[in-house]
């Protein structure tokens, strides 16, 4: 059996932790398969391929989770240490909107240059 992923959440320096939110706000139902998407990347790592993950730009990548006819996107990016979740959203258009990318970037510079501050371990995956 392969190695676990290390799965990390992304951390504001205030303390908030923008996924977990995000996920919590979720109908139950909509928490329990973007979670299982979380799960599947920790379990497959860089293997995880088209139509459960997918390379957006510089570094960003997108889950893609579904329920129903309710499309979500997770996006992360990879650190030395493993996986670090940025954010997530309701996908709405055929494109990411640049936007978002634009929001895991930014956060993937400053987890770059302070990682401990930006760490939230992650213990339900």
């Amino acid at each position: 059996m392969a190695q676990r992923t290390r799965v990390v959440y992304y951390r504001e320096k205030s303390g908030r932790v923008p996924i977990e939110k995000w996920l919590m706000d979720l109908p139950r139902q909509h928490y329990a398969k973007c979670l299982s998407s979380i799960r599947r990347l920790c379990q497959a790592g860089h293997r995880l391929r088209h139509p459960h993950a997918h390379v957006l730009e510089d570094g960003i990548c997108e889950l893609r989770p579904r329920y129903g006819k309710v499309r979500y996107r997770i996006l992360y990016f990879w650190h030395s240490t493993g996986v670090v979740i940025s954010h997530g959203f309701v996908k709405k258009t055929d494109k990411v909107p640049q936007s978002e990318i634009e929001r895991a970037r930014n956060r993937k510079r400053l987890f770059e240059q302070n990682p401990d501050l930006h760490t939230q371990e992650v213990h339900n995956v």
